[in-house]
């Protein structure tokens, strides 16, 4: 088998594997792309606002967290599959790019900061994102 065969099958039993654990979604918040026009726009005076981007089938673990630290940490683990889709629309390289560019992560109706990125790889091909957000 080549690399690029075995990589695509780990890819594919990935998102299988993430489905049958829980399937849930988050939404990465990035700032929206469209810029006003007019002077205000410009100068950076008009909030463009914000853009959803849904990733599915995620699957979400609680972390503990101490007394003086954030209310909820929880780790997400994203199908690098469901990320890179997004790239080419979004006009980003990779998947750094997009998770340096997010606002926060919105799971279950609640807004998470990212605080950590952690890319799953085997053979050359990324299968995980492990992001960790705080809330």
């Amino acid at each position: 088998m080549g690399s690029g065969i075995c990589g695509a099958a780990l890819v594919r039993a990935a998102n299988a594997m993430l489905t049958a654990l829980g399937g849930d979604d988050v939404s990465l918040l990035l700032p929206a792309t469209a810029t006003a026009s007019d002077a205000a726009g410009q100068l950076g005076l008009v909030d463009p606002g914000v853009q959803e981007v849904i990733v599915a089938p995620v699957v979400a673990h609680n972390l503990p967290t101490g007394n003086l630290g954030p209310r909820r940490r929880i780790e997400f683990t994203l199908p690098a599959s469901a990320i890179e889709v997004q790239l080419p629309t979004l006009g980003m390289g990779s998947a750094e790019d997009l998770f340096n560019a997010a606002l926060g992560l919105v799971y279950d109706g609640d807004l998470f900061h990212i605080e950590a990125v952690v890319t799953e790889n085997f053979a050359g091909t990324a299968y995980f994102y492990v992001v960790t957000a705080v809330e």
